[in-house]
């Protein structure tokens, strides 16, 4: 009975009580295999805390850290005909966005909202790469409409996060259209004279490069973000030629003067802030605020600001002669 009792007896309760490990505590990271924790991960915004790689993060969280406080208010964007192709490769397209809605708990690749950003009123959207590659289809399109209509009607500024594998192929040439209705929002907001500044993240390529990602006032990329039309390894076996290092990564476009900024992903928020400001023409953003007064000291102040007053409104004795 003891054998049974101190060994057999906690065995089986050991494999029966056994507590699952969950899979997302730890993060690998593509560039350097580091493990990264996962909080770790969460608090460095998606960027590898030993080689600087800058990860994927979602359009909600990238909203999170952009907004004052975290808090933002989503923008309404009409929805399209589900499947106007009634399109079907491996599987049937309605089943594929139902598939990546489930997965990212998002109603599509593009997220629009408004909120203020140092204090500053904006319109942000962005696309997000983990929605079936963050491709280009009638939603996109018409949410970068809504986004525009909202800054015209707010008289606010627009920033347009960008990740794109390029149009959705499961809508055609309905997806193609979206890269002249878009350039047409973008004209809006330029006739509006309002500023129109466009982050490319990694990857931004296909249509929405030779569109509304190449159309603003400002460009900012984050590090070692491959922003093309046609890829690096198309291009490769059409010319059949070794392409130099780092081609179509941010870092080369930006010596070839196609971006203006190239912006690690902790220091996007404050560069947003300041450029934001400078085209709105606005002062410098508050970089913190002062504490508020301790009222026993607001009222002692207040107590000799009252014996000052008092002994100026007494009568004063003529001078003696």
């Amino acid at each position: 009975m003891n054998w049974i009792t101190n060994y057999v007896r906690p065995r089986i309760n050991s494999i029966f009580s056994r507590r699952e490990t969950p899979d997302n505590l730890w993060t690998k990271c593509p560039e350097c295999g580091t493990m990264l924790f996962h909080r770790e991960v969460a608090d460095n915004l998606n960027v590898c805390s030993n080689c600087d790689h800058h990860m994927h993060i979602t359009a909600r969280d990238r909203f999170t850290a952009l907004f004052d406080g975290g808090v933002f208010t989503e923008v309404e964007v009409t929805a399209p005909v589900a499947d106007p192709l009634s399109f079907r490769d491996q599987k049937r397209y309605p089943d594929r966005l139902k598939a990546a809605q489930k997965q990212t708990s998002e109603k599509e690749a593009m997220l629009v909202a408004r909120g203020e950003i140092g204090r500053t009123p904006i319109v942000a959207a962005a696309q997000d790469f983990s929605f079936m590659a963050g491709s280009m289809g009638m939603y996109v399109g018409n949410a970068i409409i809504a986004a525009a209509e909202e800054a015209v009607k707010l008289k606010r500024p627009l920033i347009l996060f960008s990740a794109a594998g390029g149009a959705r192929m499961q809508e055609g040439i309905l997806s193609l259209m979206q890269m002249p209705r878009t350039t047409v929002a973008v004209q809006m907001l330029k006739e509006a004279g309002l500023p129109y500044i466009v982050v490319l993240t990694h990857p931004t390529t296909g249509g929405v490069t030779a569109s509304y990602a190449m159309l603003g006032d400002v460009h900012i990329a984050e590090p070692n973000a491959l922003i093309c039309f046609a890829g690096p390894r198309v291009i490769e076996q059409t010319i059949r030629e070794k392409l130099p290092e780092g081609f179509q990564r941010a870092e080369y476009l930006l010596d070839h003067g196609m971006l203006d900024r190239v912006t690690h992903r902790g220091k996007m928020r404050e560069e947003l802030i300041t450029i934001t400001r400078m085209l709105l023409g606005m002062p410098p953003p508050v970089r913190g605020d002062l504490p508020a007064p301790d009222p026993d000291q607001e009222a002692a102040a207040e107590a000799a600001e009252a014996v000052i007053a008092e002994a100026e409104a007494e009568p004063q004795d003529p001078p003696k002669k």
